[in-house]
């Protein structure tokens, strides 16, 4: 069972902001760390946010102790709003962005002229005592550089070795401390290493850090535009709102709206809170919440949500939910925990990456021995290139980034488009669904029955037979009842009274208006009152055939219309389920009406497998069936009585309007009524995941290829040794690649045939 969605049961869900974190590896170690904490059930951490969510019954200072222990900083997110947490976090990734920069000029203001030099005069080796005082002030100068632009790597790679574990840190600072320790014995001490092999390696130690900086620096400008889903529906939120005191309209932050607060608004302005209408009459665009284009009207008695913004006409209304209980506030957070959590794909990386470094060391270890045992001169020489280059060329940080950045910008991209995701792990399945099942009310169909079709027989006018057949009904609790005055009210007719009203059970109703005796209901009720239906019988039987309840109208003995109800199928219904099933998608349909409505249904839109008259505890066993036969099922529903379903299926989507947004029981929900989200959920979902997948490959076999060329096993047949400089450069920049394939997905359309 996919119990993904259930993990806020088992205690409170507190959020930490880490500092230090560098990698993949840290990423693993922090969640160990926190795991071990007494009370703690779920530690994830999203290394692209540099935040962690814990999940339990611990204290936020006993986890933040545990992270400290660790060898990083934290702390907590729980004093400040979403905006003020992401005015923190772009204020510090700018601080970070220029001190990385500037620590970058300073590297590479000593690293570029060494490596020209280097390029033009030749060999940086050292015989002449002027050569060594030379060359010992540039071992200064790049020792202060190391110091300067690179102390956080040391730091980093110091903690881990405390810590008895290896991260991006300790492959850099073993990577330029090695270089920079073997030329400073060159320099020191000329006669301690043979003279062909007496050459200096400084300007590897400073382009190497300058270089890595640059590549973070970049990473950080990138890694700020995945937040743009959550900034834009941080944004929706009013600042303000116009509530009614003591009979006056006083403007007051959206913070001090009470719930029963009375709030006007004007045209042109955003609802500040969830409410419903108490008076006035206006078109409000939702589409900013469910990616519904048109306006919806709303007057007295209907809901309006926090955030959507009203067109035409003032409203009176009453505040329901405010604060972090209005829809978009739960849509924020419901966002933000989805960007944090990691798909199954994603574990992987972590799992491999801890493994990565203690890989790497060794090979470093083993190249340079190789070096040393069985290479040509000088051997010390190039056994201190080769373990230099594998160290730093091998740095998994490319990795840590590949999941969460696609993730972020996959779940807020879904968002934009009215798909609620809840986790990575829904994300993830919703790309391999082969099998969707659809619950028919409410979810292919609009789930309130109205009159669609009359059938006049001796009456002439359509609205007088309307009118007379609520004005009987106005009086009985039959749901289709409820349907036939819904209908006379769409057309702005209004039921009179009814005199002498009976209901004849399992038959339909009698009762006199306006001085005529009526009769209306089903054929049964025809015969019994001796009515001559035979002429009309067949039309009615046409009805039923197209999923429509034909009731029959007779007035003073006489037949006068045939009423057709039913529940109709939402405009885009068939398109969007030609959609699923163009992407090679089985749809079945599941209700509990009876067979002949649901073949109607079913043939209407092109479903050719479907289940009629199915109790709401058997759905969860069709979804099971389905399991059984090898497929991945998805379960639509709009979440009620669908509920176990739901959560057996391998992704469940729950079809909700704006304001029940925390379905519990589905992993998706489709903020807008058309089926056309759950083709959009599954387009987004393949788009992130083949994106995930480029990018742990790209992170993956830029590691792998480069490590053999660093090793120097290409030397011998071609001369090949790749030097430390350049596995920097390529270091640095693989994440920088991960991290534009990551954005690159923001520019992805889900396609509506």
């Amino acid at each position: 069972m996919n119990n993904s969605h259930i993990h806020h049961e088992h205690g409170v869900t507190c959020e930490l902001i880490i500092d230090g974190a560098t990698c993949a590896s840290c990423t693993r170690k922090i969640e160990q760390a926190l795991l071990e904490v007494d009370g703690v059930d779920i530690a994830t951490m999203n290394f692209a946010l540099r935040t962690v969510t814990v999940t339990g019954s611990a204290s936020p200072e006993m986890l933040i102790k545990a992270v400290e222990r660790a060898g990083y900083n934290a702390r907590s997110s729980e004093e400040a709003s979403d905006e003020e947490l992401l005015e923190d976090k772009e204020q510090a990734d700018w601080t970070y962005y220029k001190r990385l920069m500037r620590e970058m000029t300073v590297a590479l203001s000593i690293g570029i002229p060494l490596m020209l030099y280097s390029i033009v005069v030749g060999e940086m080796t050292v015989t002449t005592t002027t050569e060594r005082v030379v060359w010992f002030v540039v071992g200064l100068l790049t020792l202060g550089v190391m110091y300067f632009s690179g102390k956080h790597f040391y730091i980093g790679a110091w903690k881990s070795f405390v810590n008895h574990s290896a991260n991006m840190d300790t492959l850099i600072a073993l990577g330029t401390g090695t270089a920079w320790l073997y030329s400073m014995v060159v320099v020191s001490f000329p006669h301690f290493v043979p003279e062909m092999a007496r050459h200096v390696y400084f300007e590897a130690s400073a382009m190497i850090i300058g270089l890595i900086d640059l590549g973070l620096a970049l990473e950080i400008k990138a890694r700020g535009r995945t937040s743009e889903a959550i900034k834009r529906l941080i944004g929706l939120q009013a600042k303000t709102a116009r509530v009614i005191r003591d009979g006056k309209d006083v403007d007051i932050a959206i913070e001090q709206v009470l719930l029963g607060d009375n709030v006007r608004v004007r045209p042109g302005e955003k609802i500040p809170v969830d409410g419903v209408v108490l008076e006035g009459h206006t078109s409000i665009d939702e589409s900013m919440l469910t990616g519904e284009p048109m306006p919806v009207e709303k007057t007295t008695g209907d809901k309006v949500v926090a955030g959507t913004m009203n067109k035409s006409g003032s409203i009176l209304f009453e505040a329901t939910r405010v604060g972090k209980d209005t829809a978009l506030a739960q849509i924020i957070s419901m966002v933000k925990r989805a960007q944090n959590s990691k798909p199954p794909i994603g574990r992987l990386a972590d799992v491999i990456s801890a493994y990565f470094v203690p890989v790497v060391m060794v090979i470093a270890i083993v190249s340079a021995l190789m070096w040393l045992n069985f290479g040509p001169a000088p051997a010390i020489a190039f056994a201190t290139v080769s373990a230099t280059s594998v160290l730093i060329i091998a740095c998994p940080c490319a990795l840590g980034l590949a999941t969460p950045m696609s993730v972020m910008v996959g779940v807020g991209k879904a968002a934009e488009a009215g798909v609620l995701i809840r986790n990575g792990e829904a994300l993830q399945t919703s790309s391999k669904i082969t099998a969707m099942i659809l619950d028919k009310t409410g979810t292919i169909t609009l789930g309130s029955p109205r009159v669609t079709r009359i059938y006049l027989a001796e009456a002439s006018d359509e609205n007088e037979v309307l009118q007379l057949a609520a004005s009987l009904e106005a009086g009985s609790e039959h749901p289709l009842a409820l349907s036939i005055v819904e209908s006379a009210k769409d057309r702005d007719l209004v039921p009179e009274q009814a005199e002498k009203f009976q209901a004849i059970a399992g038959h339909g109703v009698e009762g006199v208006v306006r001085g005529h005796r009526l009769f209306f209901g089903n054929e049964k009720l025809m015969r019994d009152q001796s009515i001559e239906i035979e002429p009309h019988i067949e039309i009615a039987q046409a009805m039923a055939k197209e999923a429509q309840t034909p009731m029959y109208l007779a007035v003073d003995g006489k037949l006068a219309a045939i009423i057709a109800v039913s529940d109709p199928i939402k405009e885009d219904s068939i398109s969007a389920i030609k959609r699923l099933q163009d992407n090679g998608i089985r749809v079945v349909m599941l209700t509990g009406d009876n067979r002949a409505t649901a073949k109607a249904v079913a043939a209407k839109v092109g479903i050719k497998e479907f289940f009629a008259e199915v109790l709401p505890e058997d759905k969860s066993n069709k979804v099971a069936e389905l399991q059984m036969e090898g497929e991945i099922v998805g379960m639509t529903g709009d979440g009620i009585n669908d509920a176990p379903a739901l959560a057996l299926a391998n992704v469940g989507f729950a079809i909700g309007t704006g304001t029940d947004v925390a379905i519990e029981s589905a992993d998706i929900t489709l903020m807008r009524g058309s089926l056309h989200g759950l083709a959009d959920a599954i387009a987004v979902s393949k788009a992130t995941l083949r994106n995930i997948k480029q990018n742990l490959f790209g992170a993956f076999i830029y590691n792998v290829a480069g490590v053999p060329f660093a090793a120097g096993l290409f030397y011998p047949f071609f001369g090949v040794l790749l030097s430390p400089v350049i596995a920097g450069a390529a270091m640095a920049f693989s994440s920088l690649t991960v991290v534009s394939n990551a954005n690159r997905l923001r520019l992805f359309k889900a396609k509506e045939h």
